[in-house]
């Protein structure tokens, strides 16, 4: 077969790119079709791959203000050509599900989540909760969700990241999903060497992640706190962090393993659809200090007084900064109960190797149920 991989955009390399650069391993004679590209900023393993950009690409300062164009591209989407491919696959947070099949193509769509620049973080984003911008951008974003949820019907099977994200689709499209869980390298995140006496934040420096959170509770709290990640709040957040807190910008994977390594716990304060970041702290064999929403719940075993299971973090339940600080003092008088090899043990449970293989067993499921009827 003659397959297209459609993802929304390339410009660094997040879950949702490890999650395509995998599929890329399976499907080695694929090519794939995105709205911009940066080479650049992702791997080695995508770059080498034939890739197709839109007429977004061209467009003016686009890495810089992109989610500004977002209104152009379910066209620039639509604009793929795509005859002569037998096999559609999206990896999809935005507009690649809304991609036009050619006719007699399958179209499976990995679901990150229904478009969540419109249905769940407008306000984050764009600042729509009242004004002159509100009155202005509204229209577009009611054109959004409906053309999100009309082209859903272009999807003939969808797979959803985690549970939490098929009752999303559920909800949103009015379909099914099943699940399978993305996957974290465990072969390159593994544990090494000594702790030290930091906590440590990952990720990108824009609103719904709540790293906000994180800078207020350790501002209170006066301990070491290292932010690794660039984005839009970067400056703002500098601005508002108290001595003990270092941002350390963008770095490599190595590093990164480094940081994983030698931290006391991993801070996650924000609602992640699933959440790739906690998965390769635990391969690294330390546990989360996490927001006990969303897909977290899925990946992570809190601790408890009576627990079954070994446990990997620690929850709060507001996004508050009490909250939040309660949770870190649970764990620092529970720090010893946390076992890196028990710990490293769940994360393996979402090895790559056994992404790859349940991922590809569920293609092949459901074209064999097409051609079967």
């Amino acid at each position: 077969m003659k397959i297209a991989l459609i993802h929304d955009w390339l410009n660094g390399m997040r879950g949702g790119e490890r999650v395509l650069e995998a599929i890329c391993e399976l499907y080695p004679s694929a090519e794939i079709f995105t709205l911009f590209l940066q080479r650049e900023k992702i791997s080695p393993a995508l770059s080498r791959m034939p890739i197709h950009t839109s007429f977004i690409q061209e467009m003016p300062l686009v890495f810089k203000v992109y989610r500004y164009y977002l209104p152009l591209f379910p066209l620039a989407v639509e604009g793929f050509d795509l005859r002569g491919y037998d096999l559609v696959i999206s990896t999809s947070h935005c507009v690649a599900k809304g991609v036009r099949p050619a006719k007699g193509a399958f179209h499976l769509s990995y679901c990150f989540t229904p478009m969540r620049y419109v249905w769940f973080l407008a306000d984050d984003y764009f600042g729509l909760r009242r004004g002159l911008r509100r009155a202005l951008l509204w229209p577009f974003f009611a054109y959004l969700r409906h053309w999100d949820r009309l082209s859903s019907g272009r999807v003939d099977h969808f797979i959803a990241i985690s549970k939490n994200i098929a009752g999303r689709i559920e909800a949103v499209y009015n379909r099914r999903a099943d699940v399978v869980y993305p996957p974290v390298d465990t072969v390159f995140f593994h544990p090494a060497g000594k702790k030290e006496d930091y906590f440590l934040v990952v990720s990108a420096l824009v609103p719904y992640k709540r790293v906000d959170l994180a800078v207020a509770v350790f501002n209170r709290l006066g301990l070491p706190l290292k932010i690794v990640g660039t984005g839009p709040l970067a400056k703002k957040l500098r601005r508002s962090a108290a001595a003990n807190i270092e941002f350390l910008g963008w770095i490599s994977d190595r590093e990164l393993r480094e940081y994983y390594r030698k931290c006391r716990a991993l801070l996650f304060p924000g609602v992640e659809d699933f959440g790739i970041v906690p998965l390769e702290a635990m391969a690294c064999g330390r546990p989360v200090i996490g927001l006990g929403r969303g897909g977290l719940l899925e990946s992570s075993v809190p601790w408890t007084e009576n627990r079954s299971r070994p446990a990997t973090g620690v929850f709060f339940y507001r996004q508050e900064i009490e909250a939040m600080i309660g949770a870190v003092k649970l764990f620092l008088e529970k720090e010893e109960d946390f076992n890196p090899e028990a710990i490293r043990r769940h994360a393996e449970e979402f090895d790559r190797r056994l992404f790859q293989r349940r991922f590809q067993d569920h293609v092949a499921a459901v074209l064999k149920k097409r051609r079967q009827g």
